[in-house]
């Protein structure tokens, strides 16, 4: 009779260390930050936290005005008819140059056979160096037109997308996670408006000791539980970290105190079960 209690521990005893081992981790994420590239007041909002976006969805928009007019002086100062002019006047004058030059030739040739003076040689001499002269005046300042209206046309391109870039469009697909900014605020280059979550941005942050890190390689995959979530989680190894650390900054069991562990991170296969922040339970793989 004694041995049905010793056979019922040696059971319990086999179940217990047939256990799975599991260490502890949790879920953060990359937030993809949305700002303005230019100063300006919020004008609206189109989305609200929680919501789902799609690429190049419609996110909020600044005031446009001074925007719209730096775009409208810029259109302002377009120097096309000139340009238009002064090519006009680049063929004319070289046109009087190929004639002064023709008349030289025919002057000279004259005088070669005394049939004109040396009065008429040098006048026609001097007015084909002033033809040319001026097909050079001409050139030079068609020359220095053209670089002004590339500037020009530089300038009224960026006075256009800082006019479109009044409208701020979803980079990503992504679930807006929080909104720090609100209409009538006015906000700066580089301070987020929202944020925002893509799927593929959420990921596992938990340390694994020393002897356990060869069964954490790259690549491997992995399975997840939490409270809560749905079963058969799955996550792949993403980064291993090549420096130890003595404890981890979150630690949620007193066991891990002055463990030698190494920080893994790891993708989950469906990020949409997971949240930032939330504990997780990562089994050791065999």
């Amino acid at each position: 009779m004694r041995r049905l209690p010793i056979l019922a521990l040696a059971l319990l005893a086999a179940a217990c260390g047939a256990k799975q081992e599991t260490l502890q981790g949790y879920a953060e994420a990359d937030y993809v930050y949305v700002s303005p590239q230019d100063p300006g007041l919020i004008r609206t909002l189109s989305v609200r936290e929680g919501d789902e976006v799609a690429s190049g969805a419609a996110l909020f928009t600044l005031n446009p005005e001074r925007a719209r007019a730096n775009y409208e002086a810029a259109q302002a100062m377009s120097q096309a008819d000139s340009a238009r002019a002064l090519a006009q006047a680049v063929v004319a004058a070289r046109a009087e140059a190929r004639l002064a030059d023709l008349t030289l030739a025919r002057t000279r040739s004259l005088y070669e056979q005394n049939f004109i003076s040396r009065a008429r040689l040098d006048q026609d001499r001097a007015a084909a160096d002033a033809a040319h002269a001026e097909l050079r005046r001409v050139q030079t300042e068609q020359s220095n037109a053209s670089r002004e209206n590339r500037a020009q046309d530089a300038q009224a391109a960026l006075a256009r997308t800082q006019l479109t870039d009044r409208a701020i469009a979803a980079p990503v697909a992504a679930r807006v996670e929080r909104i720090y900014r609100r209409p009538g605020e006015y906000v700066t280059p580089g301070a987020p408006v929202l944020a925002l979550l893509p799927p593929a941005n959420m990921k596992l942050r938990f340390f694994v000791p020393q002897a356990l890190l060869s069964r954490f390689a790259p690549g491997r995959e992995i399975d997840v539980s939490c409270d809560g979530c749905p079963e058969g989680l799955k996550a792949r190894v993403s980064f291993v970290a090549t420096e130890p650390q003595f404890t981890p900054p979150v630690i949620y069991s007193t066991e891990e105190r002055g463990k030698l562990v190494f920080l893994v991170e790891a993708r989950p296969a469906a990020p949409a079960a997971l949240r930032p922040g939330q504990p997780l339970d990562i089994r050791v793989p065999q």
